[in-house]
């Protein structure tokens, strides 16, 4: 698959939640309920389908040259807005850690943070990977000049 996670299955199921934060909380506040709950889900769950995650925060930054909605300054969700990733043997091995005594009061303080409340959309992998070593880079471009029609 790819080295992003390791060993994780084509047949996986990733799951995303986006959370906003409500005006009276900020980044410090998120980063310390979701370590704490992302650790719970490591310990009680690494075992039975938990494969790893990321948590990524709006920096704020609009790419002009990959959106085609005009040519924003910058997102009015800076700082505000944060995605929760989360990769799965299955979406019944996620769903069962939802049902944990341990995770369910760590998951209830961080949707106290939510000025959107939660939803949590599961996903197939369709593709991953990850960059190219300079020289298998070389390698493509020397194939692609010889051989593109």
């Amino acid at each position: 698959m790819s080295g992003f996670i390791p060993d994780f299955p084509s047949d996986g199921v990733i799951t995303v939640n986006r959370v906003i934060l409500k005006p009276e909380y900020d980044t410090d506040d998120l980063q310390e309920r979701v370590a704490v709950l992302c650790e719970n889900v490591k310990t009680y769950h690494s075992e039975t389908g938990f494969f790893g995650g990321l948590v990524m925060l709006n920096s704020g930054a609009v790419s002009n040259e990959g959106s085609t909605i005009g040519q924003a300054v910058e997102s009015p969700l800076k700082e505000r807005e944060a995605l929760i990733v989360t990769f799965w043997r299955s979406f019944e091995d996620h769903e069962l850690s939802h049902k944990s005594d341990t995770f369910q009061p760590l998951f209830a303080e961080v949707l106290e943070l939510c000025e959107n409340g939660n939803e949590e959309i599961a996903y197939e992998m369709l593709w991953s990977g990850k960059a190219y070593s300079a020289e298998d880079a070389r390698a493509a471009r020397e194939a692609k000049q010889a051989f593109a029609a």
